[in-house]
């Protein structure tokens, strides 16, 4: 399940949230109970890595392979 990032606008509380991709964005502040809050974006915590992935996202001939 995906992490989330919150932050407050009222108290500048700033907290994760564990949450489905299908589910709404939390609409309240745990600390302040204010209806002040918005999700954040943040980076991605998947990353591809070997030689199967080429930078341009499509994949590439191997040295000395079938093309």
């Amino acid at each position: 399940m995906p992490l989330y990032e919150y932050h407050c606008d009222c108290c500048r509380h700033e907290f994760e949230a564990e949450q489905k991709v299908t589910d709404e964005p939390l609409k309240e502040c745990p600390k302040c109970k204010v209806c002040a809050i918005r999700r954040l974006i943040s980076g991605c915590s998947f990353v591809l890595k070997g030689d199967c992935w080429a930078a341009d996202l499509y994949t590439s001939a191997k040295k000395g392979g079938i093309e």
